[in-house]
């Protein structure tokens, strides 16, 4: 199960956001018991501590809690926290910048939501 990490981003914080978009779509289920770290250093080919530090992170963000002697568990709440996280970095981020590229074309909204419902059979 390796993967192609990319060299712009430490391997831990790619990991994480792996996680992250898995628990997102729902491949993790809240409540659910992560992999361990062994398996996943296995897995993805990557050193243990390298997993361990993603894990750590996840744990901060309040995502995942660790119960001795069972492992790490997805905790109640973590998808729709994520939900909530990357709506507003959407929002806040990507939606200005897309409005300005709207702008910029000079579509109106009519056009919009004919490409948006298929309605447009240009």
């Amino acid at each position: 199960m390796a993967t192609q990490w990319k060299n712009d981003q430490p391997i831990y914080l790619q990991l994480k956001e792996q996680i992250m978009a898995m628990i997102i779509d729902g491949i993790l289920n809240e409540g659910e018991a992560l992999p361990s770290v062994r398996k996943v250093a296995a897995d993805y080919q990557i050193n243990p501590i390298t997993a361990s530090k993603a894990y750590a992170e996840l744990v901060d963000e309040g995502l995942v809690e660790k119960k001795r002697g069972l492992g790490m568990f997805i905790l109640e709440g973590a998808r729709k926290n994520l939900l909530n996280a990357e709506q507003k970095k959407f929002l806040e981020q990507e939606w200005p910048e897309i409005i300005k590229r709207i702008s910029l074309l000079g579509l109106d909204a009519k056009q919009l939501i004919e490409s948006a419902t298929g309605k447009d059979k240009d």
